[in-house]
């Protein structure tokens, strides 16, 4: 039931019970004052009729003047109760009258002087008020009908219950229009209320009202400034709680006190290979024993360790703590890289230490043999020349070590400038002419139109052309080595391409890895350092270019190194 009909409905029942109040206690009192009114007037009439009855009047004369006087009931009874004279009755009738020394008013007069009752008359027929007195020679009872008073308290009833009916209709139409101006205000704080609550927190009530209800319209308002307010700032913190863990580079998954992932960022998605949205139970999840034990232990208040599983080829550190007051978080870390590195330099490590290991044996072997002061003097020369060598590779090991070191902490950066690529092809082919000659090699030079410059720092580009072109030629018998540049989208391309004796596919991915080597005792004899194609392919990051391969086993290889344009990089 709405506000207004309660009003109304209040209002009805208020005002009913009011007007029937009204009329029951204003007609009982009406009628106790007319019967107290009653009473003693016929008491005055009573004692007026005493005064005329005297000894030797008669009576029954006297009864009727009275009647006809006084317009109702006048009664003359003697000491022993009997009717001798009444104003509605004659002499006949009257002899036929019941004895009335037992009725109540005469005999109440009889004890006390006075009497009244109020009862049906027998010999009238009707309700009548009869007031009797004490006399010398009897009674004189005086007597009306209480016709007239009921139909005065009727009348009166009436009036009230009229009055009533018109203060009801009165009330109503004032009830109607208060609640009108209630219910409508209260109506649309409601309205507005219930937006709120559905989120819409730009609602606000537009009334301006006095009293309650302005204060409650102006307290509804602020309310949902607040909560917008607050919901705008936990929004902000969420956003950036969710920036915070998108950022991070460890895996988090947050559990609530059923197991259930409640939030997750991209990277741990990535790491346990899920798609599915939050919330979602765990058994979506990889079954790996750890996972699940973590979380166990974590939800029975433990917090565990890191411990590393293998999850989708990666490995994974997993570990979990408890999330006061219920909830569990697990943190994945990825060391994949990490222990690819760790593995790189355990193999750095040793790759470097057999590298500079044979020379310095070499030169350790065949220095102790030149104390010997009995060799002859040409195996002498011999033995120094081998020493120069190991310690000459030795240098070379050292020095490219450093180039390479210097590249990857990034203490050196490229100064880029147009350089001639056929200037210093010309010249590095001139330099290494005698080396190949020797062996039965062409070298030659194929600059494309639009490839006579390149964008890059000059003694990087020196010297990643004479790696590659050293290369081909060492590892290249007999044919040709060839150095070729042409023009690409956003820059050119160096190719180096050589007719040696080529790498086999599975060694291919690997060649530009500092020591790799496809052949290592070929490459040992031929002097090479194991670094050359590492320097290249730093040397190329560095200009934001890039570096393939290609190549096909006893048939040849080709280098191609890209030099982007000066807007490329």
């Amino acid at each position: 039931m709405t506000l207004a009909r309660r009003l109304l409905a209040g209002s009805l029942v208020l005002v009913v019970a009011l007007v029937a109040a009204i009329v029951i206690i204003a007609g009982g009192r009406l009628r106790r004052h007319l019967d107290d009114e009653l009473t003693s007037r016929l008491e005055h009439e009573a004692r007026l009729l005493s005064t005329e009855w005297k000894p030797g009047v008669d009576v029954a004369a006297l009864a009727a003047r009275a009647g006809d006087a006084l317009g109702h009931r006048v009664t003359i009874i003697d000491d022993n109760g009997v009717v001798i004279g009444d104003s509605e009755f004659d002499e006949v009738s009257r002899r036929r009258l019941e004895n009335h020394y037992d009725r109540p008013e005469v005999a109440e007069a009889r004890r006390t002087g006075r009497g009244t009752s109020r009862r049906l008359s027998v010999s009238a027929g009707d309700n009548e008020v009869y007031v009797a007195l004490k006399h010398p020679m009897g009674y004189v009872r005086v007597s009306l009908a209480t016709r007239n008073l009921d139909d005065i308290v009727v009348r009166a009833q009436r009036d009230v219950l009229v009055s009533g009916l018109i203060a009801l209709l009165g009330a109503l139409v004032l009830t109607v229009l208060f609640a009108r101006s209630i219910s409508q205000p209260v109506v649309e704080l409601r309205d507005v209320a219930r937006a709120i609550a559905a989120g819409d927190l730009e609602r606000r009530p537009a009334l301006s009202a006095p009293g309650e209800i302005g204060d409650l319209a102006t307290a509804l308002h602020r309310m949902a400034e607040q909560l917008g307010n607050r919901l705008q700032a936990l929004q902000a913190d969420d956003l950036l709680m969710i920036a915070l863990l998108e950022s991070l580079e460890e895996g988090v998954l947050a559990f609530d006190e059923r197991g259930s992932v409640v939030r997750m960022n991209q990277r741990a998605r990535t790491l346990l290979n899920v798609a599915a949205p939050v919330p979602f139970g765990r058994e979506l999840l990889p079954r790996e024993h750890t996972i699940r034990s973590a979380i166990d232990h974590a939800l029975a208040g433990e917090s565990t360790p890191p411990a590393e599983v293998t999850l989708f080829d990666r490995t994974v550190s997993i570990a979990s703590r408890p999330m006061p007051p219920a909830g569990v978080v697990v943190t994945l870390l990825d060391l994949t890289v990490l222990r690819k590195l760790e593995t790189i330099r355990r193999d750095f490590v040793a790759n470097v230490s057999h590298e500079l290991k044979t020379p310095l044996t070499a030169v350790s072997g065949f220095a102790e043999t030149l104390l010997d002061d009995s060799i002859p003097s040409d195996q002498r020369r011999r033995f120094v020349e081998t020493i120069r060598d190991n310690a000459g590779r030795m240098q070379r090991i050292v020095d490219d070590l450093l180039d390479l070191s210097r590249i990857e902490s990034g203490g050196w950066q490229p100064m880029l400038v147009e350089v001639d690529v056929s200037g210093n092809v010309s010249d590095l082919l001139t330099t290494l002419d005698a080396s190949p000659a020797a062996k039965g090699l062409q070298l030659t030079a194929d600059i494309a139109p639009g490839a006579e410059t390149a964008y890059a720092d000059p003694t990087a580009f020196r010297q990643i052309l004479t790696n590659l072109v050293e290369n081909a030629v060492r590892y290249t018998r007999r044919g040709s080595v060839t150095v070729r540049a042409r023009a690409g989208e956003g820059g050119i391309w160096i190719d180096v391409i050589d007719t040696g004796v080529g790498i086999a596919a599975e060694h291919l991915p690997r060649i530009f890895e500092r020591f790799y080597r496809a052949d290592a005792s070929r490459s040992r004899e031929q002097g090479g350092t194991g670094l050359g194609l590492a320097i290249v392919r730093h040397l190329v990051d560095a200009h934001h270019g890039r570096v393939d391969a290609a190549s096909t086993l006893n048939e040849g290889t080709t280098i191609s190194v890209f030099f982007p344009a000066p807007a490329k990089v």
